[in-house]
């Protein structure tokens, strides 16, 4: 499957129902071009996004609401590029559709009976899941041939996105910093506490008065390396140092130094002394994962305009 119908297929599934086992006739929820949504149709695809957004919490009746309106728009959206396969006389031929069960089956490791049981789960039967398939597959195509068209992903744009996202592509943010650690026990009674805050905070005012940092961990700092090293911490990246620190580091400027920074072990004063990022990998290494990246959100971008066209040039009534 190549990289365009990966793309699109993420984006046509955002749009498709999931199928019921049998099919109910109910009031009309919408008329698209003079074939209908039902409020069967809706209710069925308020729930599935119902089920989804309480997987967060539960959902407020405005929340639902909401869920219901993004449901008929979903279907109305489906509706019409339904139309437009039609329009067009896209087909998919049986062996498309076998090959692409092949293929599921194959990423998935699952053998012909497992998917059918796997289908039966969800309310599925495999023929239904075969015709749901097929539409999928004519979506696919249309999509392909209304949206990729229009799409070019140059090397210059490509650049650009390398220059401005190197975190993206392994050049990670490093810091050198220095501390002055006050050890405070975890169950240190309350005048030991505000002993040790006082002391801190007096040793704070002294760094932030222009005194030497290092000679004020030399002499102050319970760390033992301090007296030679002037509180040195070293060169780390993130995930490499005590979450307190690394969250206070990460927001610092050069130079600055901190406010108290309390973890399990004590307080800490800490000086950043310098962050640099390093090399990212070459760009003819990531190339291909850039084109990639600004491809889909290019599709994306072109299918949203796509749909927005369809609505305009459609009649869709709201009952």
């Amino acid at each position: 499957m190549n990289t365009f119908i990966k793309i699109i297929l993420l984006t046509a599934l955002t749009i498709l129902p999931a199928l019921s086992a049998a099919e109910m006739v109910s009031s009309i929820a919408a008329i698209v071009n003079d074939e209908i949504i039902t409020s069967y149709d809706v209710d069925k695809e308020t729930a599935n996004l119902v089920k989804e957004a309480e997987k967060k919490g539960p959902i407020s009746a405005a929340a639902h609401a909401e869920l219901r309106t993004s449901a008929l728009n979903r279907l109305i959206d489906l509706k019409l590029t339904e139309q437009k396969v039609k329009e067009l006389d896209i087909k998919v031929t049986e062996e498309e559709v076998r090959q692409s069960i092949e293929d599921v089956k194959k990423q998935n490791n699952l053998s012909q009976e497992a998917l059918v049981a796997a289908l039966a789960g969800q309310g599925l039967s495999f023929d239904q899941y075969k015709a749901q398939l097929k539409s999928q597959l004519e979506r696919l195509r249309l999509m392909s041939q209304e949206v990729r068209a229009k799409i070019q992903v140059g090397e210059k744009e490509m650049r650009e996105y390398y220059a401005a996202n190197p975190a993206k592509f392994g050049a990670e943010e490093q810091f050198r910093a220095r501390h002055i650690f006050f050890r405070l026990a975890a169950d240190a009674p309350t005048e030991d506490i505000k002993k040790v805050m006082m002391t801190a905070s007096n040793v704070l005012f002294e760094a932030r008065s222009g005194k030497d940092f290092a000679e004020l961990a030399r002499k102050y700092s319970d760390d033992p390396g301090a007296k030679t090293d002037g509180g040195d911490l070293g060169t780390f990246k993130k995930g490499e140092m005590l979450p307190e620190i690394e969250a206070t580091v990460t927001k610092m400027k050069p130079g600055e130094i901190s406010d108290l920074v309390v973890t399990k072990a004590g307080i800490h004063i800490i000086k950043l002394e310098e962050s640099s990022v390093g090399k990212p990998k070459p760009f003819e290494e990531v190339q291909k994962e850039i084109e990639d990246a600004l491809y889909r959100k290019k599709s994306e971008e072109r299918f949203n305009q796509w749909l927005a066209d369809l609505r305009k040039g459609a009649s869709i009534e709201i009952k």
